[in-house]
């Protein structure tokens, strides 16, 4: 098996080179992924609201926690079409398997967001 050259950076070059393929992770899905760019804004939305309620601090990150979810939820969904589309554009039931799991992965996560906030808020 061929070794991959930079699985041997190490110390604090290996958390720089980290933090700067998340960022671009992170602005490739918003330029590229509606989807994301929509949670992004629910997300400036929600995360000020969760933080200016009068809750205490595990109903806030109960709150907090649930958005940040589901946008973990989506850049993994983003990142499966991606990789299927690498693959091929052809159609394919184990492609349209995958990318309708990823989606249903992100139904979940935004039901989890209206169900906490619900339960938070209400109860």
């Amino acid at each position: 098996m061929e070794e991959n050259p930079h699985k041997g950076v190490t110390g604090l070059r290996r958390v720089w080179l980290a933090t700067g393929y998340s960022l671009d992770g992170l602005a490739v899905a918003y330029r590229g992924e509606a989807a994301f760019r929509q949670l992004v804004w629910l997300a400036a939305v929600l995360i000020p609201v969760a933080l200016i309620l009068p809750l205490d601090a595990i109903s806030r990150a109960l709150l907090i926690g649930s958005v940040l979810l589901s946008l973990i939820i989506e850049l993994l969904n983003s990142a499966i079409e991606a990789a299927i589309d690498r693959i091929s554009l052809e159609r394919h039931p184990l492609s349209k398997a995958s990318k309708d799991m990823g989606s249903a992965a992100q139904l979940i996560g935004l039901i989890m967001i209206a169900v906490v906030w619900g339960l938070v808020l209400l109860g």
